[in-house]
């Protein structure tokens, strides 16, 4: 997938257009809210309610959504690359 510029929404923690470099018909739009009420706000908001009478028109088929929520508040640290905190604090 090619990635575009990641927008950060006022209420949400970003949203993240991708296009397929297979099929250049397909997009894929990650979004990421703090909660249930910002997204709950996103989609009560005039720009996505004016996004539902815009878009159907130029969509082949229905978008499909994965929802899934991520217990936690922060990002986690990825093990894989851990850096030795003395070489990181430049010791």
């Amino acid at each position: 997938m090619a990635r575009a510029r990641p927008h950060r929404p006022a209420r949400g923690i970003r949203f993240d257009w991708s296009r397929s470099l297979d099929d250049p018909t397909e997009y894929v739009l990650v979004e990421a809210f703090r909660d249930d009420e910002a997204g709950a706000a996103h989609v009560g908001s005039a720009h996505f309610k004016a996004a539902q009478q815009a878009l159907p028109p130029h969509l082949a088929t229905t978008p499909r959504i994965v929802n899934a929520h991520v217990p936690q508040d922060d990002w986690s640290l990825l093990g894989e690359m851990a850096v030795d905190a003395d070489r990181h604090q430049g010791a």
